[in-house]
């Protein structure tokens, strides 16, 4: 096959070779940070380490350090300061808003500047605020009057900002200096609302028997906080957290794809039991973003289709059922994508008829260590139909049934296929096959396998007898 991959990246996304942002801000604000780098987990968490120039003066300093994240795990943070110690920190995040700004004021007075929409005209005078519970409650005068919605020209005007609230994100340390100067300082922390996945696009040709795959890293930031050129590192693998127990995390759809777990090193830096995909330049991760970065392209790795069927146990399927539609393919040094895949979506497409690429199906991957074999699940097949029968269930005595079952495999393609057929659910008893038209293969103790060809506009017949015994 002749690979075209800037021909379907150009059909699919914007995306340019080394990174491509969702949403661009219009501009970053000046950051207070210095030279940061953030490693991101899978799960929910990152580490951000931020070293910044201090210019300290000697005894007990208040030191503000504002753009942190506003999701930090306070519990975390570890600041180090040649020649100086942590007395005390706080984290204010409490930050400053039109509703926050109102509600500080409860108990305080404030300006209302009126317009008179008819003449311009403007009045003021003076309010206390009682009360900020789904509206706001002023005393004006001797009169208590309420803060009304209501379209007209009305404006709350504020003596001075409640030193609470913050503009920005900000933790404030005490510190005890031994020395005046200027010195770095270390600031360590995690935060939650930084995570990436792994999304790979595929192109699948069945004539060649290939596949091209390109994978990207998709970082997300919802931490309140925009992290400047940024050394960014990601690490893949779960690594454990007390807010597992706390909080709730549901499972990732898994569509079984990893057929058999590979035992090849990846060609990649590791730490402890993780790999870790380090981003090749800084980049600014603005918050409320969507970033991209290409990880993986790979052309022209063999692939292989099929079919798959499943009966959940021992019973009539009413209709015939569609089986799914299998893309397998594997990610060995030698034959394969040679890497290590991190947990994401694969999304497969075929060319049509035209020569463009269209989406034919996707599905989720663990991850996957390199040289496995993995089989996507990437839809349900048209033309390729089975129907599982009882033809007879016998009880042979009170602990003992032998029933009797034929499944009709059906091909509408003009093509031969050959179809993983699994019978389930044969480990909720003791139960055999006593008796097969066709030899199966028992994986483990609940399933059953056949591969059974089916010839092209045609069908096959496949019959087993299952003892079960209580």
């Amino acid at each position: 096959m002749k690979p075209n991959w800037l021909l379907l990246a150009s059909l699919l996304s914007p995306l340019p070779a080394l990174a491509q942002d969702a949403s661009t801000p219009a501009a970053i604000a000046p950051s207070a940070q210095g030279d940061v780098s953030v490693t991101i987990y899978n799960g929910d968490v990152a580490l951000v380490q931020d070293v910044r120039p201090l210019d300290l003066r000697s005894g007990t300093v208040r030191q503000d350090f504002p753009d942190v994240s506003a999701q930090i795990r306070p519990e975390t943070v570890s600041l180090a300061v040649p020649d100086a110690r942590i007395v005390e920190q706080n984290f204010d995040f409490d930050l400053l808003s039109p509703s926050s700004l109102m509600e500080k004021a409860v108990g305080e007075t404030i300006t209302l500047l009126r317009t008179n929409p008819a003449t311009g005209a403007e009045t003021r005078e003076r309010a206390k605020v009682l009360a900020v519970n789904g509206g706001v409650v002023l005393q004006i005068g001797d009169r208590i009057e309420v803060l009304r919605d209501d379209g007209l020209p009305v404006r709350a005007i504020f003596d001075n900002v409640p030193p609470s609230l913050r503009a920005r994100p900000t933790l404030s340390v005490t510190l005890d200096s031994t020395r005046a100067g200027t010195r770095p300082a270390t600031l360590s922390y995690l935060s939650r609302g930084l995570g990436w996945k792994a999304d790979y696009v595929a192109l699948l040709d069945r004539k060649s028997g290939t596949i091209d795959v390109q994978g990207w890293v998709t970082l997300t930031n919802t931490t309140g906080t925009t992290f400047t050129n940024a050394r960014t590192l990601l690490v893949a693998g779960e690594v454990g957290s007390n807010d597992d127990e706390q909080m709730y995390r549901p499972n990732r759809p898994r569509r079984q794809p990893l057929q058999q777990a590979g035992t090849e090193t990846a060609n990649r830096e590791q730490l402890g039991d993780f790999y870790l995909y380090p981003l090749p330049e800084r980049t600014t991760i603005a918050d409320k973003q969507t970033k991209q970065v290409s990880f993986l392209d790979v052309k022209g790795a063999p692939a292989t289709t099929g079919y798959r069927f499943v009966n959940g146990w021992l019973g009539t399927t009413e209709q015939p059922a569609s089986a799914q539609s299998i893309v397998r393919f594997s990610n060995a040094a030698r034959g394969g994508l040679g890497d290590a895949l991190p947990a994401g979506t694969i999304r497969v497409y075929m060319r049509d008829a035209r020569g463009q690429p269209q989406f034919t199906g996707e599905a989720a991957i663990d991850h996957t260590p390199q040289g496995s074999k993995i089989a996507l699940a990437t839809g349900d097949a048209f033309d390729v139909k089975v129907r599982a029968v009882v033809e007879s269930r016998t009880r042979v005595n009170a602990n003992r049934w032998q029933t009797k079952m034929r499944y009709t495999l059906t091909n509408a393609t003009p093509a031969a296929v050959t179809v993983e057929l699994t019978q389930g659910g044969l480990d909720w008893s003791d139960t055999r096959i006593t008796d097969q038209s066709r030899q199966s293969e028992r994986v483990d103790a609940g399933q059953a396998v056949w591969q059974v060809p089916v010839p092209a506009n045609g069908s096959t017949t496949v019959t087993a007898t299952f003892d079960t015994r209580y």
